[in-house]
């Protein structure tokens, strides 16, 4: 999934990286000297399709890709509002559901519990940025799209299997913690029509929690950083 997400945006930085190498903006020409002389030829075509005013919903689901123990689907709610063409904000919510995976069963069945934390719920805000936009053209038919970047806040409420590591507790019981963290977003938007598209994500979250952490014989809390990584594929319909 990684490798596949990687050449997906390494394709798309190439087809934005050859319509801005020449320096070219919307408004930019080039004449020709084979044309009349009246006549022009722009460089980059128009964006046929515009953010600038306009709100924007949508929903996602998704898996996570990080995580060893605990295989995690996501669902997120999303709306936002671009205040200029490249840049707008955007407020997100997420529901997680995860169950422990073979491999945390195959470390446990040796004598081992391992430590794990999963999402259950976050809210993010995020500060949105658009700079490329570019189109496809295959198959006799032309799809357009822009490249998302997202930065912001998130808060997450998350459970883990701290007591599993405490004499005489259950070890099946979860702990559930909430923290204030960091979460940025890559997409692309591919247009539909006018008011409908869809849209691909790669989103992470990185947060500062209470993590068990092996000291000699016995096993303490503390504060770690933990980091959480989702991919996502959904619709978004702006108006």
């Amino acid at each position: 999934m990684k490798k596949f997400i990687g050449m997906l945006f390494i394709a798309v930085a190439s087809t934005s990286f050859l319509s801005i190498q020449s320096f070219a903006s919307e408004g930019s020409v080039y004449n020709f000297s084979w044309l009349d002389k009246d006549k022009e030829v722009y460089v980059l075509q128009n964006r046929k399709f515009r953010k600038n005013g306009s709100f924007y919903v949508g929903g996602t689901a998704g898996k996570a890709v990080s995580g060893a123990f605990v295989d995690s689907y996501e669902g997120s709610l999303y709306g936002g509002y671009f205040f200029k063409e490249d840049w707008g904000i955007e407020v997100s919510y997420t529901k997680a559901s995860g169950d422990t995976n073979a491999t945390y069963d195959g470390v446990k069945s040796q004598g081992t519990v391992p430590f794990f934390r999963k999402i259950d719920t976050s809210m993010s805000a995020m500060l949105m940025w658009s700079p490329f936009y570019s189109k496809i053209n295959t198959f006799n038919k032309i799809f357009y799209f822009d490249w998302l970047f997202g930065v912001g806040v998130t808060s997450v409420t998350s459970m883990d299997n701290r007591n599993g590591f405490e004499s005489n507790s259950d070890s099946d019981s979860l702990t559930t913690e909430t923290n204030t963290g960091l979460t940025w977003m890559s997409g692309l938007r591919f247009y539909i029509s006018e008011s409908w598209s869809t849209r691909l994500d790669f989103k992470a979250s990185h947060l500062n929690a209470d993590s068990q952490v092996k000291s000699g014989s016995t096993t303490e809390t503390e504060k770690k950083w933990a980091h959480y990584y989702n991919v996502g594929i959904g619709l978004n319909y702006a108006f």
